[in-house]
């Protein structure tokens, strides 16, 4: 006995254009492409049972990426782009201990020679670098290690 019929997607030629060539791409994560696969082929007409054999993903996964496409069909591409609407969303967990502006102004203090902060050194050690921290009041508390993490996490997003 045949299951319900899944909800049909419909893209337009701009939203297929940019799923397939997120999809082409070298630099696109393979779960952004796999999540960008089911919502063609469900765009096709394919039912998730034939998706799951085509793709080699579970049937949760293929059901539940056609049901957040069609959730999230209702936002305009200016506010939710392609890319976005194929990312996992926020993961509950303890918020941020740190602002914005801490975070910032500990990127501005390791930008600084440690000479100017009367550190009789050339370069910031992660030691040197905490301990100044909370010297200047950024932070009452940080480790040697989260500080050099941090900063290491930054350096790391802009390469």
């Amino acid at each position: 006995m045949p299951g319900r019929k899944p909800p049909a997607i419909h893209l337009t030629d701009y939203e297929r254009q940019s799923i397939e060539l997120l999809v082409r791409r070298y630099s696109t994560g393979q779960q952004k492409a796999i999540r960008g696969r089911i919502i063609l082929l469900a765009a096709d007409g394919k039912n998730n049972k034939e998706i799951v054999r085509e793709l080699n993903v579970s049937v949760d996964t293929a059901r539940l990426w056609r049901q957040r496409w069609l959730d999230l069909n209702s936002f305009s591409i200016d506010d939710l782009s392609i890319e976005e609407r194929l990312e996992d969303l926020p993961r509950p967990g303890a918020p941020p201990r740190l602002t914005a502006n801490q975070i910032c102004q500990i990127e501005e203090l390791a930008c600084e020679k440690p000479e100017n902060s009367g550190r009789p050194i050339t370069q910031w050690t992660s030691r040197e670098i905490a301990d100044e921290i909370k010297k200047r009041g950024i932070i009452d508390e940080i480790s040697p290690r989260h500080a050099s993490r941090l900063l290491k996490k930054k350096a790391s997003d802009r390469t």
